[in-house]
């Protein structure tokens, strides 16, 4: 059904694009339609962060940035979803246009900046919504906040989403707010996430239930500052990683009109990169600190990649302006797939 409808989605500039197919997964799943978009995939069931997944592959923050849609894409049948990312006060975002298909490369290059209405306007979407899966909600600063004052919006966003989310992921990786991945460093780093740690945990005196607190971190980081991200993030005791998030490099669509637009470029060109700072988190992050690789998965096969370079579940976005919903059923069948190979066989009677 999706191959039907990508040439007129593909007429449009890519932002317009985006909002008109969310609509339109609206709208079937209110007609009851929702089941035609995609064949659901078979259970997978995985537990991560102490929590069940029904299967391994989840929707990454950007899509559903104030949770308006999260029933509609819950039924393409994702097995969690994250939504945002939503900052204290709403805010337009940066001027358009801001978003650009480089359709060679399979890939998107976005400078969005965060454009949301604001986490109070996301929790009522939540609270209305009927779906009761994995729900990640995603955290970020207002842009007019300076990085010295960042952990108070951070803080005040933990606050108002604890209540909804299964998990919160603290986005310090955006490179389209303004110093934003200063964040991802040294003192700064330490200070937010120690502080982030501490709500956290009383947060989960009040209500009872302690709720996963995880990071996403950028691509485009050196070994030395991987390392060092390790350490302080095994140190301060996360729940979980996220690896990663859109790169500002370029080298990989050199050449192509849109290659020179500010921002950040995700799809196929992120995919080695990505992984391979995945491989390098597993390796120095503590084992009982859970990765979710997210990056450049436009089938199956990259889905499985990210598994097999240490990832415990896996994240979609731009696969699905390319591939439509059928990637979601591809990479958890392609993961089961690989879950199977590595199963120990029966012993000969």
């Amino acid at each position: 059904m999706y191959s039907l409808a990508r040439p007129f989605l593909f007429a449009h500039d890519a932002e317009r694009a985006h909002a008109l197919g969310l609509r339109a997964l609206a709208f079937a799943y209110r007609s009851g339609f929702g089941g035609l978009v995609a064949g659901r995939p078979r259970p997978l069931p995985s537990t991560v962060f102490g929590l069940r997944f029904e299967n391994p592959v989840g929707l990454a923050a950007g899509m559903d940035k104030n949770g308006a849609y999260i029933d509609a894409l819950a039924a393409l049948g994702f097995g969690f979803i994250e939504i945002g990312t939503t900052t204290p006060r709403p805010q337009p975002g940066n001027p358009k246009p801001r978003m650009f298909r480089l359709t060679q490369h399979e890939a998107v290059i976005n400078r969005l900046g965060f454009n949301n209405d604001g986490v109070d306007a996301l929790v009522r979407n939540v609270e209305r919504a009927r779906w009761r899966g994995v729900l990640g909600i995603n955290i970020g600063k207002n842009k007019d906040t300076p990085n010295e004052r960042a952990v108070d919006d951070y803080v005040l966003c933990l606050e108002r989403v604890y209540a909804v989310a299964s998990y919160v992921t603290v986005n310090i990786s955006s490179p389209n707010t303004e110093d934003l991945r200063e964040l991802q460093h040294g003192e700064q780093l330490r200070r937010l996430i120690g502080t982030l740690r501490a709500a956290q945990e009383r947060l989960a005196a009040t209500h009872g239930v302690r709720k996963p607190l995880l990071v996403k971190i950028a691509p485009d980081l050196t070994d030395a500052q991987i390392d060092a991200m390790t350490q302080v993030l095994g140190r301060i005791g996360v729940d979980g990683v996220i690896a990663t998030n859109t790169t500002v490099e370029r080298h990989a669509v050199a050449g192509h009109r849109h290659a020179a637009e500010a921002g950040g470029l995700s799809g196929r060109p992120l995919y080695g990169h990505s992984t391979y700072l995945l491989r390098r988190l597993r390796a120095h992050l503590p084992r009982q600190i859970p990765i979710i690789g997210v990056g450049g998965i436009l089938s199956g096969a990259d889905a499985a990649g990210k598994i097999a370079a240490g990832a415990d579940l896996v994240q979609v976005y731009t696969g699905l302006v390319y591939r439509g919903p059928a990637l979601i059923r591809e990479a958890v069948d392609a993961i089961r797939r690989r879950r199977e190979g590595m199963s120990p066989r029966p012993a000969d009677a």
